[in-house]
């Protein structure tokens, strides 16, 4: 799962603390750019949940959201499958590349255009979202990620910053940026570089995760927190 929909369910609240969990459900991720070696686990933050400070519950309860999200997603039958179908497409069009690299993108993304799917259809969620960056106590969650890390970095604020000032999210609307964006990943982690013929089939990949929207994100066993497209 990517950062709109880790953030949407906590998107319902206006109290700070949900908008502290709201934004940091994106913490593990913002790690992972840091310093791959520095990690938030769900199991650090969860002594955190009932601390009586609101700003470290809203960041143990960010991050154990985005853990606990991508168990269940990553494990449903409708994810499976389509990583598994998008997989088979990207190695027809990644000529020799019959390894990792097809199905990490097909992986990464679905979870993309979920998120896409809300700057197209509901863009008032995503703007919802980088809003809150300005209005919560950044230096403040910076803080308390470190404790619950407990491998302690200085460039927790700067990164959300950034986050929140490129708003890359708007890219994933368009084709030709998100295959931009996906090669940004690609290099981040060490892959080579997506040729444009798997830009060329960024529109196929999109309509069928449009057209699995909600069944990708139907949480088993619980009504779904995520508001239905328009």
């Amino acid at each position: 799962m990517n950062f709109l929909c880790h953030a949407l369910p906590a998107l319902n609240s206006p109290s700070l603390e949900s908008s502290i969990r709201a934004v940091c459900t994106g913490i593990p991720d913002f790690l992972s750019v840091i310093d791959r070696r520095i990690r938030a686990r769900g199991r650090a933050a969860e002594p955190f949940l009932q601390s009586e400070d609101p700003v470290m519950r809203g960041v143990a309860g960010g991050i154990t959201a985005h853990v606990a999200d991508d168990r269940w997603f990553h494990g449903g039958e409708t994810f499976a499958r389509m990583n598994l179908e998008f997989a088979v497409q990207l190695r027809d069009r990644l000529p020799g590349d019959s390894g990792f690299r097809p199905s990490f993108v097909g992986h990464i993304l679905i979870e993309m255009l979920l998120d896409a799917n809300y700057v197209i259809h509901q863009r008032q969620w995503a703007d919802c979202y980088y809003d809150l960056f300005d209005q919560v106590p950044i230096e403040e969650i910076a803080r308390c990620v470190n404790r619950i890390s407990g491998r302690p970095t200085d460039r927790i604020p700067e990164t959300m910053r950034r986050f929140a000032e490129i708003r890359f999210l708007y890219d994933y609307a368009d084709d030709e940026q998100l295959l931009m964006r996906l090669n940004q990943v690609m290099a981040r982690v060490g892959l080579a570089k997506l040729p444009d013929e798997v830009g060329q089939w960024l529109p196929e990949a999109r309509a069928e995760v449009l057209q699995n929207h909600s069944r990708l994100l139907s949480h088993p066993g619980q009504s779904t927190p995520y508001p239905p497209l328009d």
